[in-house]
């Protein structure tokens, strides 16, 4: 389901099922025909994000823990590095949910940015945040994380849990054999992510695991505008699609933005 919020607008669970029919498909080989109409249901899922998200203009994905209050100076980090990169001509793109997400997409609307959010319902993070101009709820949590990677131009990992670990990791993996090339990974929040990365030297690339430029490419800042700095400074560039009306596509649909990075 997609929609378009304004801030304080209650948003419905209209997808609750989805969680449910996940955990069945992870529980191993099912009938055939069980199999096949899951398989239509993730087809679905990918179709509703290619058709909401194809024209959301180029895109940082800031990825981040639903745990923390607005009262917590990571929320405030997280806030600004999101308006910072809305200044920066960035569509800012989360999971959509509370806490760090909710502040970045928070930020990005405040500095009159474009603030985009791919929800998913889960124990902590049921309902997307008020602060999204436009808004994709999945079933899977697969086809959400690879929202997520494929319309961003870069990835900032703010303090978070094990979700932020895994969306991390998936995308420094990507990197490292090619799959995505120049794609900047920001680690904002440097006493947080220190010891990540002193493990990463000390253990797996003492141990030989991984390579010194593995390391490398991580980027690690406590400061908002030199972490959009460093992303507009990449020079990535953004194709504009126009919306086709023989697709039932909108005009409205397609996000205006400009990437600082010309």
């Amino acid at each position: 389901m997609t929609s378009t919020i304004e801030p304080h607008e209650p948003i419905e669970n209209h997808r609750s099922t989805g969680s449910v029919d996940e955990i069945r498909f992870l529980e191993g080989p099912q009938s055939r025909w069980a199999e096949l109409r899951r398989a239509w249901r993730i087809f679905e899922d990918l179709i509703r994000g290619f058709r909401k998200l194809h024209f959301v203009g180029p895109c940082v994905t800031v990825f981040g823990s639903a745990r923390f209050p607005a009262s917590h100076p990571y929320y405030e980090l997280s806030r600004q590095i999101g308006a910072e990169l809305a200044r920066a001509g960035f569509t800012v793109m989360t999971g959509g949910g509370p806490g760090v997400m909710e502040a970045a997409n928070r930020g990005a609307r405040e500095a009159k940015g474009r603030s985009v959010g791919c929800n998913i319902v889960l124990p902590m993070e049921q309902e997307p945040n008020p602060y999204l101009d436009l808004f994709v709820e999945f079933d899977y949590f697969f086809v959400r994380k690879l929202m997520l990677a494929k319309y961003s131009y870069a990835f900032v990992a703010c303090p978070g849990g094990f979700g932020t670990l895994d969306e991390l990791f998936e995308i420094a993996t990507l990197v490292q054999t090619g799959k995505m090339r120049q794609f900047p990974i920001v680690l904002a929040g440097v006493e947080y992510w220190t010891p990540l990365l002193d493990f990463l030297r000390e253990r797996m690339l003492g141990e030989g695991t991984i390579d010194a430029a593995d390391i490398d490419r991580f980027f690690i800042s406590d400061s908002p505008s030199e972490i959009a700095r460093h992303v507009r400074d990449i020079g990535m560039r953004h194709a504009e699609w126009k919306p086709r009306w023989w697709l039932f596509e909108r005009r409205g649909e397609a996000v205006v933005a400009t990437n600082g990075a010309k």
